[in-house]
């Protein structure tokens, strides 16, 4: 048993589709013609990191009430968690092409990390593997946050 999909409500279907292929190199698995349960045309499309089982099934959004969720899947929280091999290539690869990180990264006993906004302005955390530099003291990291 595994989770096929979770939906990503977002604005336009291409946009989210560049975003995740070109930004964060994910694979295109579909894109197919679909219809919603009244006969209106949409498209069902998968993206997901390479060697991933879990996908992102991409929603345009569909009306007022699921555009007010774009960028507000997670009220404000991190919600959504890439975790890397390389943390610094896949840093670069997502500055390079314009993605916005609102944090500077930092080390903690899980990882190597920073909070990154995708197509859709929902915070994800990238991870990667620990740093030598091992986790910042509780007080680095308020001094961070404060300052």
């Amino acid at each position: 048993m595994h989770i096929e999909n979770t939906a990503l409500i977002v604005k336009d279907y291409d946009d989210a589709i560049r975003f995740f292929v070109d930004a964060l190199g994910f694979e295109l698995v579909q894109d197919s013609p679909a219809a919603t349960n009244d006969g209106r045309p949409k498209r069902w499309v998968v993206v997901r990191p390479p060697d991933s089982q879990t996908g992102l099934l991409l929603a345009q959004a569909d009306g007022e009430h699921q555009g007010l969720a774009i960028g507000e899947q997670y009220a404000g929280r991190v919600g959504l968690f890439l975790r890397v091999d390389h943390f610094d290539g896949a840093r670069q690869r997502m500055l390079d092409h314009g993605v916005v990180f609102i944090t500077e990264p930092r080390n903690e006993a899980y990882g190597r990390f920073a909070v990154f906004l995708d197509v859709a302005g929902n915070r994800w955390d990238l991870l990667g593997p620990p740093s030598e530099e091992g986790p910042q003291s509780t007080i680095a990291v308020a001094a961070h946050r404060n300052g």
